[in-house]
């Protein structure tokens, strides 16, 4: 038996990193998943592991910053499947995403007003509202349903710089809260989950930094970046009805990271 045996689960951002992971896994445990980003094509190497491994599902390329997408995806969720029991927010942007984009990852006295919209009113954020807005009512509707928003240990601490992306992790954070309170009567539960550093193309400049013992004892308590799966098995937990008593909650998963005054 998988932990998410016939449950139907949306995940965005889901041709790599932590979407690929969760929705590789999530396809292990049972659940026939839907997994949607920009690129079809590493959708479709996810799919075909999936697959691979006994799985079920289908892809839906869409950009989330594009009016309509996120009902593209719920759409397809419902005419594939019948129903939507997990949506897993995923999609958003990092550290590479400010050197394509300059000043989208800096403080608030270097970023225009541009900027900031990018982050706040983009995939970050406003496509996490986009994606909540059309899948939650299909699971009110069924009276059942987890959402999983990946945030980031980003949106518990301060941060130099990100100013945007601190405040939209943070944004997040607090959305979970209080739809967990208002959702649960419908028996929906919301959850977040807050990586620390984690080994993905979106923060692949910083990893060289993990190379020096020193410099990434500073970084992260365990001397490394986490593994897109292990972030992926917190989600997993968090989907699941093992999770059944757990909502409002943010689940922090940095090895340590926000737990420390400064770091040795």
């Amino acid at each position: 038996m998988g932990r998410l045996d016939d449950k139907v689960a949306v995940i965005t951002g889901a041709s790599s990193g932590i979407g690929r992971a969760t929705m590789e896994l999530f396809g292990r445990e049972g659940a026939k998943v839907v997994g949607s980003s920009r690129s079809e094509s590493k959708l479709n190497e996810g799919l075909e592991v999936v697959k691979a491994a006994g799985g079920e599902g289908i892809v839906v390329p869409a950009d989330l910053e594009q009016d309509g997408s996120a009902e593209k995806i719920a759409a397809a969720a419902i005419e594939a499947f019948g129903r939507i029991d997990v949506l897993v927010n995923n999609a958003g942007v990092g550290w590479q995403y400010g050197i394509d984009n300059p000043g989208t990852m800096g403080g608030v006295h270097e970023a225009s007003l541009d900027n900031w919209r990018a982050i706040i009113g983009g995939v970050d954020l406003e496509g996490y509202f986009t994606m909540i807005s059309a899948c939650l009512p299909r699971m009110i509707e069924r009276g059942s349903g987890s959402i999983v928003n990946v945030a980031s240990m980003a949106g518990l601490t301060g941060l130099y710089d990100a100013h945007a992306y601190t405040a939209a992790k943070g944004a997040l954070i607090n959305l979970g809260r209080s739809m967990g309170i208002t959702y649960i009567k419908n028996g929906v539960r919301t959850n977040s989950v807050c990586p620390g550093f984690v080994d993905t193309p979106m923060i692949a400049p910083a990893m060289g930094l993990f190379a020096d013992p020193e410099v990434a004892a500073r970084m992260s308590p365990m001397g490394r970046a986490a593994r897109p799966e292990e972030i992926a098995y917190a989600v997993l937990f968090l989907a699941s009805d093992e999770a059944s008593y757990v909502n409002a909650s943010a689940l922090v998963v940095d090895s340590g990271s926000t737990a420390r005054s400064f770091a040795l």
